[in-house]
């Protein structure tokens, strides 16, 4: 299995593009909000296709992953929809 090089990190607290170009995220760390709802990865802005998409409940809850090999390619940006009173912090190389 490859590996990321030159990693770097952006967090988000609000629904937008997080990163504007293209690279491939490796991971991520988030804490969920007051707000049951889902974390929504784009390729391309609000209207691109959906790369990846997962739901948080309501629980305070910090999740960490790594996605295996060279994570997912986003070729133009990342655009991210953030649940209410979520936060979430993004690996990239």
């Amino acid at each position: 299995m490859s590996t990321l090089t030159n990693v770097f990190s952006k967090q988000a607290s609000a629904t937008g593009t997080i990163y504007p170009g293209a690279t491939n995220l490796g991971g991520y760390q988030l804490l969920s909000g007051a707000t049951a709802g889902d974390y929504i990865f784009r390729d391309g802005g609000a209207s691109g296709p959906i790369l990846l998409q997962f739901h948080i409940s309501t629980n305070a809850t910090v999740v960490s992953t790594l996605l295996p090999g060279n994570g997912i390619r986003f070729t133009t940006d990342i655009h991210i929809t953030v649940p209410a009173a979520a936060y979430i912090t993004i690996f990239c190389g």
